[in-house]
């Protein structure tokens, strides 16, 4: 039934207050009003003090290495030595490596001012130039993922996450590309007028001349940029993990070691893990999820990569954080990295409006498949 543009705004308050009711009024019913309200202010705080200034910690500390690699040429190294993947793996010029690399060590947004430079566009042609999006998101905030699950000490279910996510970022370049070309056969075309393959350097010259500065200097400013950058990284990661993680967190867990709600943080009703257990064999066997609370963390990651990361103490201090769990969270986390609410944008901003539902379901599939990766490869190692 269509509705008239002057019933619209009654019709979606009165929906949004039902929803509303429908979400509240039981969980108030279950843990008390008061505890309620409580528990949400005391996870929300919990998670601002001990997950959102250790995250900004680790994202001002990533963002100074960064800068630092990309200030004494790691960045360009790195492109130079991945470049001859691209093709085989992605196919994808060379300079795409640039993309992966600056979103690895950044976050998804990246790649729309690569993808945005005519020089950097002109090697692509258009199906390749949209698959940039699946590719640049599936490294997004790969840098500060990892480091923070090394934090956990578990070094080598963090690497084994990373080749998952790798394995991930290839099947959602290499569907969204044949989705691309099946639907659309026109986008077969260059971007612009074809260029040789020749150095980054060179495509990109710099305004301002490294070698007229001392190497303290340059030192100094890569770190103090590097470092601001790392800031308002940790800022824009706020909202997600205060807002999202505590309402993941509300319907994940139940009451506190006493088996009662008392209002203090990190307490819910546990109606995710009831859900998942009615087919907890599938995650049992796909990612070997052995407490049905983990999946949590995925589902937050569709959203935002960061609030999944404030799942982790609580995971910790409930000791069901392990090495494979740290494998399968390493490989979603980085391959999905909240490409829910950045696909659009960036498909958008490249006006390609009209494949955003095609990369949406590549990158779907890509993130589980990175995640069954990870866990059977974790498997695989550890029995050797």
């Amino acid at each position: 039934m269509k509705i008239s543009p002057r019933r619209r705004p009654l019709v979606e308050a009165l929906v949004f207050l039902a929803v509303l009711v429908a979400v509240f009024v039981p969980l108030s019913i279950i843990m008390g009003g008061g505890n309620m309200l409580k528990t949400i202010m005391a996870t929300a705080h919990d998670l601002l003090l001990n997950t959102v200034f250790y995250l900004m910690g680790i994202t001002v500390l990533t963002g100074a290495l960064s800068k630092l690699m990309s200030e004494f040429g790691v960045v360009s190294l790195l492109e130079r030595i991945l470049r001859p993947l691209m093709k085989p793996l992605y196919n994808l010029p060379g300079v795409a490596a640039l993309g992966g690399v600056m979103t690895f060590l950044s976050d998804n947004p990246a790649i729309i001012s690569l993808s945005k430079d005519k020089t950097f566009s002109s090697y692509f042609k258009k199906y390749q130039l949209i698959s940039l999006t699946n590719f640049g998101t599936a490294f997004g905030m790969g840098f500060v993922v990892i480091i923070t699950m090394i934090g956990y000490g578990q070094l080598a279910g963090a690497l084994v996450g990373l080749f998952g996510a790798i394995c991930g970022s290839i099947i959602s370049t290499r569907i969204m590309q044949r989705k691309c070309l099946k639907a659309y056969p026109e986008l077969d075309t260059p971007v612009h007028e074809k260029l040789s393959e020749e150095p980054l350097d060179e495509a990109f010259p710099e305004d301002d001349d490294p070698s007229q500065h001392s190497i303290f200097m340059r030192f100094l400013n890569a770190i103090l940029d590097g470092g601001k950058n790392g800031v308002d990284l940790g800022l824009q990661i706020i909202p997600g993990v205060l807002i999202i993680t505590t309402a993941v967190i509300m319907i994940t867990f139940g009451t506190g070691p006493d088996g009662v709600y008392n209002g203090s943080s990190s307490q819910g009703v546990p109606i995710l893990p009831w859900l998942a257990e009615k087919i907890h064999w599938v995650f049992e066997w796909l990612f070997g999820f052995e407490h049905m609370e983990l999946i949590a963390f995925p589902m937050t990651a569709l959203g935002a990569v960061g609030a999944s990361l404030g799942l982790l103490p609580t995971f910790n201090a409930a000791g069901i954080l392990d090495g494979n769990a740290i494998a399968v969270f390493t490989a979603i986390g980085m391959c999905w990295s909240g490409f829910l609410s950045t696909h659009t944008a960036m498909l958008d901003s490249l006006g390609y409006r009209k494949v955003i539902s095609k990369a949406l379901g590549a990158h779907a599939v890509a993130g589980l498949c990175a995640g069954i990766i990870a866990h059977f490869l974790y498997l695989l190692i550890s029995l050797i």
